[in-house]
């Protein structure tokens, strides 16, 4: 039996079995999810199932990766040690942004410096190589790295959703690894992936826990990785490789479409309206689907969808369109179908924004 499918199972198994016994400690501590005016939840619910999603990836991929294979490891578990322990704490008794900030620098240190998971070039992107030097770079892997994390962690609004799409993306980076040859990567993809599926049968409407910043976080981390080393390692291919992606960082943008287009939408939106781009509101798109009348489930299977549709789209059209046209075609969609929905909340005027 193959090392990620077994590693899958593994952490399901675990996960799964732990998340009841954390739930019923939740209760009995008082440790809820209290609805919020941001809230789309009606009940104070467990949000504890970050360290279920935490330990069983974990353990499987401590018992199964090939650490001969992946001398990197030990630095990649620490960085996961930090990112739980930060979000533990957040959840249970909430900090302030900037220490959750700090947490995600050490912890990006440590991949950048100690396990080498960093951008080495732009790869044509803004027809840009390696010309700015190893500093540059090194500042650029920071910031993709703080991007993703925190992408997952805004993403995390409403049940099933962070869970869902990241499981896709681990599954299709995981996958990737496994044709190429990394199978020390696809197991710690699938191990991951298997945690997260475990949770999810607890997290669909009703859900039953939440995954909370320590899942969020971690979930956001663990796709920064993967992302990364699949931008170094597709660069590096030969180009006859049958597994080797063109235009590589349309492709990567792709697969994290759904939670990079928010986040920067939400962010211009609320700049252009004079605010921070750290303030609270309800203007994702997960929020514009309840508000136009979709259940929990409904909102997830819809942006489920559309981010495999993103991840179709690419893999039909990475050998025909250049970096630039293939991402300007994907902004220019994403950009459409949002403001169709916008538009939508606004004609039933059902949206709950502030002014």
């Amino acid at each position: 039996m193959h090392l990620p499918f077994v590693s899958f199972l593994t952490a399901f198994a675990l996960s799964y079995l732990a998340i009841p016994p954390i739930i019923e400690i939740a209760r009995a501590k008082h440790l809820f999810d209290m609805p919020g005016d941001r809230s789309s939840h009606k009940e104070a619910t467990p949000s504890m199932g970050g360290i279920a999603i935490f330990a069983g990836a974990i353990f499987s991929i401590v018992l199964w990766t090939p650490f001969q294979n992946f001398a990197n490891l030990q630095y990649i578990l620490g960085s996961f040690i930090i990112i739980f322990l930060v979000g533990v704490r957040d959840d249970i008794l909430p900090i302030m942004p900037y220490k959750k900030i700090i947490a995600q620098c050490l912890a990006a240190a440590i991949l950048i410096f100690r396990a080498d998971i960093r951008l080495e070039g732009m790869y044509g992107l803004f027809g840009l190589h390696d010309e700015w030097g190893q500093w540059f770079f090194v500042l650029v892997s920071f910031f993709t790295i703080s991007v993703i994390v925190n992408a997952f962690n805004l993403l995390d609004g409403i049940d099933g959703l962070a869970g869902s799409i990241g499981a896709m993306v681990m599954t299709t980076l995981g996958v990737w690894f496994y044709l190429v040859g990394l199978v020390e990567l696809s197991t710690v993809a699938f191990a991951c992936a298997g945690a997260v599926a475990a949770f999810l049968r607890f997290n669909y409407s009703p859900a039953r826990i939440f995954m909370g910043d320590t899942g969020s976080l971690f979930i956001g981390l663990v796709c920064a990785i993967l992302i990364i080393r699949f931008i170094s390692t597709n660069s590096a291919l030969p180009p006859t490789h049958p597994y080797k992606f063109q235009a590589t960082p349309s492709v990567a943008i792709s697969i994290l479409m759904l939670p990079l287009f928010d986040t920067l939408r939400v962010f211009l939106t609320r700049i252009v309206r004079g605010q921070s781009p750290f303030h609270a509101d309800r203007r994702h798109i997960h929020h514009m689907l309840i508000d136009v009348g979709l259940t929990h489930m409904q909102a997830t299977a819809v942006l489920s969808f559309v981010q495999v549709g993103f991840i179709a789209l690419v893999l039909a059209l990475h050998r025909v369109l250049d970096v630039h046209t293939l991402l300007l075609g994907e902004l220019v969609l994403a950009t459409s179908l949002t403001y169709w929905l916008h538009r939508s909340v606004v004609k039933h005027k059902i949206f709950h924004w502030p002014a």
